[in-house]
């Protein structure tokens, strides 16, 4: 669902990057929360501030995996839920607006002037939605692993289709072609809706394999467990996470994110080459539709990264391939480089920790 460039007009697209450009600057603020948090916590901050880099890394590499879903047209994670989901809606919202820059700089994807756009559709509107949803669900459903992956579907399914709602009604304001909003909503919505499913599937099976393994790294799945009780005075009272500290070689993320990285980079690295060559559901609507007349020519088509290939490399597979790797490599980079600084400032902005002396 890249938005190119000359899909909206200038006055539009300023204004959905002041929109977007907000979310961020909103984000950064929550994330030195979910990546900080309180100082009992800050151990675990530890941990999630390379997982989100990883998060980043990881949707990049899907989403170079366009699936089918219905005749000439296919579809791609949008990611929106899955970031959520695992490192949180604040967090989330920097993991896509990250992959994005990445993708428009780099790969000419996406419009440069469209960047505004593109935040607010792929990554504001898709974490606000998918994690409202989520945490909603959670709360009704049995507390369990299952009610997880449960939710992270549900959510996920819904977070594309509202997502497409959002791109046409930026496209019933600043358009630049004359085509009747009612047939571009119908046709957005009901391809995103198939898409959904793929989306869903995809959050559904990471999220369920990330809480197996580690439910301690999941944002959604925090309080999972029930928290071990102590006696004191004859009351019940709930322990400090710190009375029971895991062994160090669990509490370490180095396993899950070394197979993280390994996987994407196997998937954009080498399975990206059996991707569906149709055109994701925004430009097979664009084009039958006809809101595709005004696209410009991209900023960074010159790039030699440009449509995911490597200038000067001629078979296909090793082109891509490459491309696939730097792309995961930069995200990765880029993305855990951010949210250390994030996670920094906060350690940094609350002081030393007093450890509390024992009674």
């Amino acid at each position: 669902m890249h938005v190119p460039d000359g899909f909206i007009n200038a006055p539009v697209s300023v204004a959905a990057g002041v929109v977007a450009a907000g979310a961020v600057a909103v984000s950064l603020r929550g994330a030195r929360r979910e990546l900080g948090g309180s100082a009992v916590a800050l151990a675990g901050a530890e941990r999630t501030a390379p997982l989100a880099g990883l998060v980043a890394a990881f949707i990049f590499a899907v989403q170079m995996l366009n699936f089918p879903v219905a005749a000439g047209t296919s579809g791609h994670l949008l990611g929106g839920a899955l970031a959520a989901i695992l490192v949180g809606p604040f967090t989330g919202v920097l993991c896509i607006a990250v992959v994005l820059l990445m993708q428009g700089l780099l790969f000419a994807d996406g419009g440069l002037t469209a960047l505004g756009v593109n935040i607010t559709v792929m990554g504001v509107v898709t974490v606000v939605v998918a994690y409202a949803l989520f945490r909603g669900l959670v709360t009704v459903l049995p507390r369990g692993r299952r009610s997880i992956t449960v939710a992270s579907f549900v959510a996920a399914v819904v977070s594309v289709p509202a997502a497409a709602g959002a791109f046409t009604l930026i496209y019933a304001i600043g358009g630049t072609t004359d085509v009747p909003v009612g047939k571009v909503l119908t046709a957005m919505v009901g391809v995103h809706g198939l898409i959904g499913i793929g989306e869903a599937v995809i959050t559904m099976l990471t999220v369920g394999a990330v809480v197996a393994v580690r439910p301690d790294l999941v944002h959604g799945a925090r309080g999972l467990s029930t928290p071990l009780k102590l006696r004191i005075g004859g009351e019940l009272v709930d322990a400090e996470p710190a009375a029971a500290p895991a062994p160090v070689a669990a509490r370490s993320p180095r396993k899950l994110w070394l197979t993280g990285l390994v996987t994407a980079l196997v998937l954009a690295g080498f399975v990206s080459f059996y991707a569906s060559a149709s055109p994701d559901g925004l430009e097979k609507v664009a084009a039958d539709q006809g809101i595709d007349k005004n696209t410009e020519e991209h900023a960074a088509a010159g790039s030699p990264l440009a449509d995911y290939g490597v200038e000067d490399v001629s078979d296909p597979r090793i082109s891509g391939g490459l491309a696939g790797v730097i792309g995961v490599g930069a995200t990765v980079v880029v993305g855990s480089g951010i949210f250390w600084a994030v996670r920094r400032r906060r350690t940094t902005d609350a002081g030393p920790t007093r450890v509390p002396e024992s009674v």
